[in-house]
């Protein structure tokens, strides 16, 4: 569980609290849906494919939307990615700089999509749309980071992420639960839905892909995630690994799978702005242990572009890549489903 989300989210949290918070999620809730029926949306130039998620937290758009970018590079389209740019100041429209910006101006997300294709930060998106549209360099597709509940863009095309673990937890809507809305409202909203299953192939992630197939009339995908790690790299030292992601567990799971030899794990919260305590903290471990640091792409594009006991830690830290795959079947769905959209147009 992600160190920000409360128990009873994914956990067996006493269920009295789950009861007591019900009429602020109908309310919050009916806020979303109102916002959905009552905005116009501004209607891009060219299309737009967006990428959610149902709930609050990580579910692997990032990497999904890598993938995408990369197939639509790959077939000839030059993509442009539009995001919010969470946890950074900045309210755009800016077009971030690799080596320049830093996750505190632009937000983490935004630093990683950037190795992918050229990337928008921008609050009001609809003011992105026109940007990117209006670009010299002619784009052709806008993608849509973390886009799902924003109604103040059109979309072509929709996907929505599940994480294929964790699910939709207890079924409730924020803040008793860890929907963004009805899931119903939200399934009527999405093309496809994405299920990460991550690096593993348990029965519980099926359940949940069958789940989504009895209750979704459109398509359900499955993908995989693939960690890019050579682990004799490590010269078999002990491992420190630190995280903070949507779930950090996911993380330390997938480092355990690989063999790696995880002596403290480290969780905080989803979009950590790592502090000089932390980082000196996350040294001395290693040093107390004679162990590497390890964590996640995320998490070192935080600490990139700092000073003092922050540089050390992002100079000492090795980065675990991560790749998200589909199989052939799916691969060819994901290229149907984005030529029916388009030509929707």
């Amino acid at each position: 569980m992600a160190a920000s989300e409360p128990p009873w989210w994914y956990g067996d949290g006493p269920r009295w609290v789950v009861r007591a918070l019900r009429p602020a999620a109908r309310l919050y809730g009916h806020l979303a849906e109102r916002r959905w029926r009552t905005t116009t949306p501004f209607v891009a130039r060219i299309p737009v494919i967006c990428v959610g998620n149902f709930t609050a937290g990580g579910t692997g758009k990032t990497p999904f939307t890598a993938m995408l970018v990369e197939r639509l590079v790959a077939a000839g389209h030059r993509p442009a990615i539009l995001s919010r740019g969470y946890g950074g100041q900045t309210r755009g429209p800016h077009w971030v700089v690799q080596g320049r910006d830093t996750a505190d101006v632009v937000g983490d997300e935004p630093l990683l999509l950037a190795a992918a294709a050229p990337v928008l930060v921008a609050r009001d998106r609809a003011a992105g749309a026109a940007t990117i549209e209006g670009d010299a360099r002619g784009f052709t597709h806008i993608v849509m980071d973390d886009g799902l509940q924003n109604p103040a863009l059109r979309k072509d095309v929709s996907f929505a992420i599940v994480d294929g673990t964790r699910g939709f937890g207890n079924g409730e809507v924020i803040p008793a639960g860890p929907l963004r809305a009805a899931l119903s409202v939200q399934m009527a909203r999405v093309d496809a839905i994405v299920v990460n299953r991550g690096v593993s192939s348990d029965d519980q992630v099926c359940a949940v892909t069958a789940d989504l197939a009895r209750r979704f009339t459109g398509p359900v995908l499955e993908a995989r995630v693939t960690p890019v790690l050579d682990v004799t790299a490590l010269d078999d030292k002990p491992v420190v690994a630190f995280a903070g992601i949507g779930v950090p567990e996911r993380f330390f799971s997938m480092l355990d799978g690989l063999g790696v030899d995880v002596r403290e794990r480290v969780a905080f919260g989803d979009h950590h702005a790592f502090s000089e305590r932390d980082a000196a903290d996350l040294l001395a471990r290693a040093s107390r242990l004679g162990a590497r640091l390890l964590t996640t792409e995320k998490d070192h594009s935080r600490l990139a572009g700092r000073e003092g006991a922050r540089e050390a830690l992002c100079m000492a830290t090795r980065v675990v890549p991560i790749e998200m795959t589909l199989t052939e079947r799916d691969g060819l769905r994901l290229e149907a489903l984005l030529a029916a959209g388009l030509r929707g147009r």
